[in-house]
């Protein structure tokens, strides 16, 4: 079941002035989706707020919204102890310190909205809800309870985060009768679901469909081929560029593979340093392995920023696996 909105983090919103609205590094849709939708509310309250995210902006789909992204107030300076509270912090999406990056949040109030299992929440009030499918569909809520009604534009960002994390909805079980329910609340708010669709789907270089073909042909099957494991290395970064990565595609392909249980993606940022995305169905819980290098996430979707190259880390990470394969 949902957990509901505590009464605490409303308390917190209505009683602060001026917020700083942050989220973790690198965002996704639910990430800006969450943080622009608050900030848009925030704002039609009364309140000063300031969408703040360490980026980079690197996905097709989240480039557009860079621009809604302002530099952080100095705690320090302007109006962080004005009347009616001071300024206050709301993170979204964001499970661990670390995540947010350099923003500076240090010592003020701050309440944490967020649904990852893994990780630690901190703050003064935390709205942690592991079930919810995504914490912009814990946004909608959080708004709804303190009286308003999304308008279209707000509407549109958190859809647009709901169907980011559910995968446009493909990731959900037979218990998500309230993530529909909200979906079918935003769209007669004003969000358009085929033009959220266009803007997660499309808009890819040709450049980002070479690469897919590159990554997909080195695939390599572990555990009789239920573990199928990829990568993209600093070569082939240099060749097709960052801007031409689409892990979500290459997900859906090599899950769609028959008896395969379990991806895991491989990407080497710099000469000693990678990122892995693990995914994952219902069985194995790909945030218990990333959870042993470092990282974590959800269940059937996680990831690890570490130290280390990819054949290295691929023979650790692997190996990890045997206990859901034996």
């Amino acid at each position: 079941m949902p957990i509901p909105v505590p009464v605490e983090l409303l308390d917190f919103i209505r009683g602060g002035s001026t917020f700083i609205v942050a989220g973790h590094e690198e965002p996704d849709g639910d990430c800006v989706g969450s943080q622009l939708a608050v900030t848009s509310v925030l704002r039609r309250m009364g309140k000063k707020a300031y969408p703040c995210s360490a980026g980079p902006f690197k996905r097709t789909e989240i480039k557009p919204f860079e621009k809604y992204f302002v530099p952080c107030p100095d705690p320090a300076h302007g109006d962080s102890h004005s009347a009616g509270g001071g300024m206050r912090v709301l993170v979204m999406d964001c499970s661990t310190r670390d995540r947010v990056g350099k923003i500076p949040i240090d010592g003020l109030p701050l309440a944490a909205v967020d649904h990852h299992l893994s990780g630690s929440p901190w703050g003064d009030v935390i709205y942690l809800d592991p079930g919810a499918p995504s914490v912009t569909f814990m946004a909608a809520k959080i708004i709804g309870e303190l009286g308003f009604v999304p308008t279209p534009e707000e509407a549109e960002l958190l859809l647009f985060g709901l169907c980011t994390d559910t995968g446009f909805f493909r990731h959900l079980n037979a218990d998500s009768a309230e993530a529909f329910e909200t979906a079918a609340a935003l769209t007669a708010a004003g969000a358009s679901p085929k033009k959220i669709f266009a803007a997660i789907n499309g808009g890819k270089s040709f450049n980002s469909r070479l690469l897919m073909g590159r990554v997909l042909a080195k695939t390599r099957p572990y555990y009789g081929g239920r573990l199928l494991v990829s990568g993209e290395t600093l070569e082939e970064t240099e060749q097709f560029g960052r801007e031409s990565r689409d892990s979500d595609m290459i997900y859906q392909l090599l899950m769609s593979v028959e008896g395969v249980e379990a991806a895991v993606l491989f990407r080497q940022e710099n000469p000693g340093e990678c990122t892995v995305g693990l995914r994952s169905r219902d069985r194995i819980d790909v945030a218990a392995v990333a959870e042993q290098f470092g990282g974590g996430g959800h269940k059937n979707a996680a990831g690890v920023k570490t130290a280390g190259t990819i054949p290295v880390l691929e023979e650790k990470l692997t190996a990890a696996f045997a206990p859901w394969f034996p």
